[in-house]
């Protein structure tokens, strides 16, 4: 991204983060605290940003945009601390899990918290201001994202408790609902808030995100490859030590020739594996430029995604919605 379009980013986040905490008070307080952890130890805010560039380009505020981008960020970090809790991370972006620092049941009812207020935001701050008809699309879309995200995540078990390896197209399957469903509901939502969106604009954003979420999801997955642990919070190779069947391993084992393949499968999933045999597993997906493949089919639904976008005219929103699908494909954590 280029340095005007990163202050003005962190101008949002700030905003952003302000407005998420405000919503999230209450007793008992642990209960609280727990569904605030991640909100306090940063992040990008990538999806909010999205609802509030969406909705600039038709028109709307800041202000318009606030209650759906809380509400998108509220569920996002409700999937995290249930997935945290699934696959028993200890940490996530290099502070300990919301279930290890508070634990199991407060983890389970801080999720439910973060669920339940996304509703209440989307609902109680609109009421008044944006016509019924858009509030109940809006509803609809987010509690429709939120079931692509529970099937996307049961999808994600079945593949973990199958001996055989997903597909390429049943692996975009997966991520579509799994991760880019939300990446579609922030743009949609974004359009709605506005109040001058069409149908069709609300469709051609919903287009824009869900391209760009796939994108995100296939970096991140490169990233547990290849992500160095200083910037990513992760050990090394991750992905591999815990046996995630990712977009970067599904291509490993396909090129890979009967040696190469080997290599991977000994420490694939095998969480104390020894680091010299995990370094080859690495050294032997690098050797097969599987970063480069996987960098080139983000770009290409990154692209996508600019197709959306390409009879709008250009505008601020517009291009830092576009700086940051690129910084998708670009960034390294």
């Amino acid at each position: 991204m280029k340095d005007t379009t990163k202050i003005e980013v962190e101008n949002y986040i700030n905003k952003v983060n302000n407005h998420l905490i405000s919503f999230l008070s209450g007793k008992p307080l642990k209960l609280y605290q727990a569904s605030t952890h991640y909100l306090k130890s940063g992040g990008k805010r990538l999806r909010p940003i999205m609802v509030i560039k969406s909705c600039e380009m038709f028109g709307g505020t800041q202000q318009d945009a606030l209650p759906a981008a809380a509400a998108v960020e509220f569920i996002h970090n409700f999937s995290l601390v249930h997935d945290d809790i699934m696959d028993n991370d200890d940490l996530r972006h290099g502070i300990p899990t919301v279930h290890k620092s508070f634990g199991l049941p407060l983890a389970i009812l801080s999720g439910d918290i973060l669920f339940s207020k996304a509703f209440q935001i989307l609902s109680i701050t609109n009421v008044n201001s944006i016509k019924d008809s858009s509030l109940l699309s809006m509803i609809r879309r987010l509690s429709l994202a939120c079931v692509d995200i529970c099937e996307g995540q049961a999808k994600d078990i079945q593949f973990s408790e199958c001996e055989t390896f997903p597909s390429e197209e049943e692996y975009i399957e997966m991520i579509s609902k799994k991760t880019a469903a939300l990446f579609n509901v922030s743009c949609s939502l974004g359009a709605l808030s506005s109040r001058n969106a069409t149908e069709k604009d609300v469709n051609n954003m919903s287009d824009f995100g869900k391209n760009s979420g796939i994108a995100f999801q296939l970096i991140d997955d490169l990233i547990g490859i290849a992500g160095h642990s200083k910037e990513t919070g992760k050990a090394v190779g991750n992905d591999i030590r815990e046996g995630k069947k990712t977009y970067p391993i599904l291509l490993s084992i396909k090129k890979a020739s009967e040696l190469e393949r080997a290599h991977i499968l000994k420490v694939f999933g095998k969480g104390q594996c020894d680091n010299i045999s995990l370094k080859k597993a690495i050294d032997v997906i690098s050797s097969l430029q599987i970063e480069k493949i996987v960098r080139k089919s983000a770009m290409a639904y990154i692209e996508k995604a600019m197709e959306a976008l390409v009879n709008y005219e250009d505008s601020e929103p517009k291009k830092i919605l576009q700086e940051l699908s690129s910084y998708i494909v670009e960034r390294s954590k």
